[in-house]
């Protein structure tokens, strides 16, 4: 994800966050810059758990908002009831995140 940030910043309409998988994931991002690099281009860089991942903690997709998520499952309602999830390797989060919509990610290389 981070070779398809460059100098771009997160689209103006899009949310976009990064969570890492671990304490000792974050910790290992954040040793080699990522944490730094991310928000510098309009990612919010969030503590390790699940979160909006579940809709955990009154956080949620709102209902009819489209998400582009790196989690490992995705079933109707897990994000938010009414929202629509696409699952995506990391890169092609941080493409979608860029651009404000799905597209193919080689286009970022």
């Amino acid at each position: 994800a981070a070779a398809v940030l460059g100098d771009r910043h997160v689209a103006p309409h899009v949310t976009a966050w990064v969570v890492p998988g671990s304490e000792m994931v974050k910790q290992a991002a954040e040793a080699e810059g990522l944490d730094a690099r991310s928000r510098a281009a309009g990612f919010e860089w969030r503590e390790p758990g699940c979160a909006l991942c579940v809709a955990a903690n009154g956080e949620a997709v709102p209902a009819g908002a489209r998400c582009v998520s790196t989690s490992n499952r995705n079933f109707v309602g897990r994000q938010g009831t009414g929202a629509r999830t696409h699952l995506a390797s990391p890169a092609m989060a941080a493409a979608a995140a860029l651009k404000g919509a799905l597209v193919d990610v080689r286009d970022f290389a």
